[in-house]
């Protein structure tokens, strides 16, 4: 039989500033490593042919110059390098945050738009919407082969939020003790014309899946995003 009636429903979803110094580092190198560069060149356009540069003066010179070229490119590796590192963090930390946002919700009861929900505890809900006042109410719950197991006229008419309530025993008395099962609402005004309706189903999270990198909860053997979550209890 159903336990159905008019229910408010508040629901509660559960569901990078970054510095561096190698910038102005590598900058700072780059201004010295030109200056010296144009110094050296005015030196040698400048200098007195009758007396020039000392050879080991000189040789000072180019040396220091090309620590300064290794300098650069070392510095233009290591913000190349810290850069990718700082990428894997952020995604290392977007993905744990991620999966243990996930694993939160196991033995949670959550809500998720949907008419296929699991009988757990006896027990299968669901919540439909209607967009205004029924004249009649219409409800169909079918097994996971589509078949039939309970109907019933429903005297929840009224426009808004309602929640339904299977306890497992089918229009023909038999009961059923698992399973996922689809609710289908029919609602008419009193033209005869159909009425939108939203429907929502309630269930435990009995298992956690992250291993395709996207978080997906198990509600009894329906599969469910943890981003399409509505609310948690």
């Amino acid at each position: 039989m159903l336990v159905d009636s008019v229910t408010s429903t508040a629901s509660t979803t559960s569901t990078k500033s970054t510095s561096s110094s190698s910038t102005s580092s590598t900058t700072s190198t780059s201004d010295t490593y030109q200056t010296f560069l144009t110094l050296l060149t005015k030196q040698l356009e400048n200098q007195d042919p009758t007396n020039p540069v000392d050879t080991t003066s000189f040789t000072t010179q180019l040396v220091q110059m090309s620590a300064l070229e290794q300098q650069m490119a070392t510095n233009d590796k290591l913000d190349t390098l810290n850069s990718s590192v700082t990428d894997l963090a952020s995604t290392v930390t977007s993905s744990l945050g991620t999966t243990s946002s996930a694993v939160s919700y196991y033995g949670k009861t959550v809500e998720a738009e949907g008419s296929t929900t699991p009988l757990q505890d006896g027990e299968a809900t669901w919540e439909y919407d209607l967009d205004s006042a029924a004249s009649s109410v219409k409800l169909t719950i079918t097994d996971s082969s589509g078949n039939t197991v309970y109907s019933d006229v429903s005297s929840s008419t009224a426009a808004g939020t309602h929640e339904v309530t299977w306890d497992g025993v089918g229009t023909d008395g038999k009961s059923y003790s698992s399973g996922t099962y689809t609710l289908t609402v029919t609602a008419l005004d009193s033209s005869g014309n159909a009425i939108d309706t939203t429907t929502r189903f309630k269930g435990t999270v009995t298992a956690v899946d992250s291993s395709s990198g996207t978080s997906v909860l198990n509600v009894g053997g329906v599969s469910l995003s943890a981003s399409d979550v509505l609310s948690v209890s």
